[in-house]
């Protein structure tokens, strides 16, 4: 996928949204490689580590006295429940596949619950998902409502992080043209199917913007009522928020004092993170990856194309069989016009040869015939 942003700087909108308070440039972690295959397998093993260890009870299945009749007796050798006079009495037990009876391998507590992961690729993930956070295609396409939002990513004055009220929070969104996307997750609210309603997670809901600010000056208190919107600390950005889902894209609020932080965080490509012990922000080894874009450029097309041929019917240049086409073969692999050579000769002798054999062949039966010709003209005299 390719690096998110071409534009130098990003604006700063004010508190009020309607007008532009400055600039900020961009930071080098927008420039990094978008990797969705890194975010996704991150995101799992990171998700693994927030479950709770769960196993059914050693006792259960065999909570009962129950013993094998043993052979003769024209029943299977699986232990049956003593005793007489009701239903439960000669059932089987203690199986998996009996009623009553334990599971196979009961579940334990000690399972391995977490999973490991390396900490540059964590780093490598986050990155990742933030640069995504700066395409307005990837935002939409993860299903947020941006799209009367004035510019992507939206970085807003430091004056939001004092904010200590719901209602200024509110209007703030409102007027960065925001709120449509919390609308979305209020009318996302389904009760959710299955025994997980009984398990305190009876809704489930879409997720919202996520607000990323520098300093807590009363800012969490103010959003975190609203629905789906949810805040980080950008000294603690999590992949779990950024990319819920294992999913690149989420729609990010930052504040001009976290959005100018990311250098010190990141870095950038020409120089290491300043908070980060030894850390390089990933960058792509070739500038273009979209290859059929390269190989249907005007530069290569014009060297690998036959003159005045038709664009339409080549567009990827000379398509010729090297097995069919000799010219072809030789320009790929120089020795096979060695090998062409040799089994013409090869043929030629083997020609010669036979024509060799046939004509030897031939003067045979020629004195043959005249040897028989003799024979018979000195019979008849």
């Amino acid at each position: 996928m390719q690096s998110a942003a071409a534009r130098p700087v990003v604006s700063v909108f004010a508190e009020s949204g309607n007008s532009v308070a400055g600039t900020v440039k961009l930071p080098g972690v927008f420039t990094a490689p978008i990797r969705a295959d890194v975010v996704r397998i991150t995101h799992t093993n990171m998700n693994k580590n927030k479950r709770q260890a769960y196993s059914v009870s050693v006792k259960a299945g065999h909570q009962t006295s129950a013993e094998s009749w043993g052979t003769g007796r024209a029943v299977a050798r699986i232990p049956r429940v003593s005793g007489g006079g009701t239903h439960r009495a000669g059932q089987a037990a203690f199986g998996n596949m009996c009623r009553g009876g334990r599971m196979f391998a009961p579940t334990k507590t000690w399972r391995k619950w977490h999973v490991k992961t390396n900490q540059n690729q964590k780093r490598y993930a986050t990155a990742s998902a933030i640069a995504a956070s700066a395409l307005p295609s990837l935002v939409l396409a993860r299903g947020h409502k941006i799209e009367k939002v004035n510019e992507v990513p939206l970085v807003v004055s430091n004056g939001i992080e004092s904010l200590s009220k719901t209602k200024e929070a509110v209007a703030l969104l409102k007027a960065v043209h925001a709120y449509g996307d919390v609308e979305k997750v209020i009318n996302s609210k389904k009760l959710r199917a299955g025994v997980g309603k009984m398990r305190n997670r009876r809704h489930r809901q879409r997720r919202g913007p996520l607000v990323i600010y520098n300093q807590d000056s009363g800012i969490v208190k103010a959003f975190r009522n609203i629905p789906g919107v949810e805040l980080a600390s950008v000294d603690a950005l999590n992949l779990l928020q950024l990319a819920p889902g294992g999913h690149v894209g989420r729609f990010v609020i930052w504040t001009q004092a976290a959005f100018e932080k990311l250098d010190a965080l990141f870095g950038d490509s020409t120089k290491g993170s300043e908070l980060k012990k030894n850390y390089q922000l990933p960058f792509p080894l070739i500038s273009q990856p979209d290859l059929p874009r390269l190989i249907n450029s005007d530069e290569i097309q014009a060297v690998v194309r036959v003159a005045g041929q038709a664009v339409a019917k080549r567009p990827f240049g000379q398509r010729k069989n090297p097995l069919r086409n000799r010219g072809v073969l030789v320009r790929l692999n120089p020795y096979a016009q060695t090998l062409r050579r040799r089994e013409l000769l090869v043929e030629e002798s083997r020609k010669e040869g036979k024509k060799a054999r046939s004509a030897k062949v031939a003067s045979k039966r020629n004195a043959n015939k005249e040897y028989k010709a003799a024979l018979l003209s000195q019979d008849t005299a």
